[in-house]
């Protein structure tokens, strides 16, 4: 499992420097669209590895009767956000 979290990782992080580079760096047209081809293949990949976690998180939460129970995972940041708007 720390393999796949390995490989997470790094693709995220590949694909947050392919977007600072796109967004800082002037360079030519086909190098731009290689980094672009690139970003959306991890883009891809990462959505992929999240999928297949959102799964995995279902089954665990799932009821006595093995209905999976879906409910809404809220991260600090989102109570942060949640709670700054309401002031």
């Amino acid at each position: 499992m720390a393999r796949k979290s390995n490989e997470f990782e790094k693709a995220f992080q590949q694909l947050e420097t392919i977007v600072k580079r796109l967004e800082s760096e002037e360079m030519p047209l086909d190098e731009s669209l290689q980094l672009f081809e690139e970003g959306i293949r991890l883009s891809r990949f990462c959505n992929q590895k999240l999928e297949e976690v959102e799964k995995k998180i279902e089954l665990i939460l799932s009821d006595a009767k093995g209905q999976p129970r879906v409910e809404p995972f809220e991260s600090e940041e989102d109570d942060d956000l949640g709670e700054a708007g309401e002031e």
